[in-house]
């Protein structure tokens, strides 16, 4: 274990220096997220039903669930680049924890994505959106964006390290951009057909986007919903917890083998 929390720490501060010597993609994963909440919020916006200021109190729950759902997308393409570079096979040459190297950058991801969600929420609030709910409660709104965070990042190491090449990972990692379309993060899903609506709300970005806005007190919790919808806060640990368990060790064991 100590050469666990030893071997971890050292990756994760490479990762840290790395995330620093690379400012344009900082930028780029932080502003991107203001400009889609932007455009959502006033173009999408004016287009819906709910009038403005009530669609973007729905909205901002869900653009920080979608953001934290990004980590699949960066985990991907940071992991295919050591992979491909031959940054891993060089960490397998000396005594260091296996476990300790993608630990470190999946912590390393973390700590980013929650100086990112700064930026985001200050954006949000500007627009009009508010915290509605107790002070406990938003503390555990925000601890659960950061543990799906954790977990969406496990999915991208291991897709990172099992591709052909940089570039796939990227394709790849383009594609993650559906997963909140495919969701309530962005529309309520009772408008959508029953087959779709069925495939959105078992989206684990629903169960997610769901319990954050039931724990900031932006909106109810949806009638007639499948269950991780239903029982968000339930479903959205189960959801996030079950991937760490399934893809930690994953990622690991690749990561392992070579």
């Amino acid at each position: 274990m100590s050469a666990l929390v030893h071997d971890g720490t050292a990756v994760l501060g490479r990762h840290l220096r790395r995330i620093g010597h690379a400012p344009a993609i900082t930028v780029m994963t932080q502003t991107m997220p203001i400009v889609f909440l932007l455009f959502f919020g006033y173009v999408f916006g004016s287009a819906l039903a709910a009038p403005g200021p009530e669609y973007r109190a729905f909205l901002v729950p869900g653009m920080l669930v979608a953001t934290a759902a990004g980590g699949l997308m960066t985990g991907m393409l940071q992991a295919a680049q050591d992979s491909h570079r031959g940054v891993m096979d060089r960490f397998r040459t000396m005594p260091v924890s296996r476990a300790a190297v993608p630990l470190g950058q999946a912590l390393a991801d973390l700590l980013a994505s929650a100086v990112g969600t700064v930026p985001l929420v200050l954006v949000g609030l500007a627009m009009g959106w508010r915290i509605e709910g107790t002070l406990l409660g938003a503390l555990g709104g925000f601890a659960l964006l950061l543990l799906f965070r954790f977990a969406t990042t496990w999915i991208g190491i291991l897709l990172g390290l099992v591709s052909k090449s940089e570039e796939a990972a990227g394709q790849l990692g383009s594609a993650a951009f559906m997963l909140p379309l495919l969701s309530n993060a962005y529309i309520p899903t009772d408008g959508m057909p029953g087959w779709l609506r069925t495939v959105s709300e078992w989206n684990p970005v629903s169960a997610v986007t769901t319990a954050v806005r039931e724990l900031f007190g932006n909106a109810p919790v949806p009638a007639d919903a499948a269950w991780p919808v239903a029982h968000p806060v339930a479903g959205a640990l189960l959801w996030s917890l079950g991937l760490v368990a399934v893809f930690a060790p994953l990622a690991v064991r690749r990561y392992a083998r070579g």
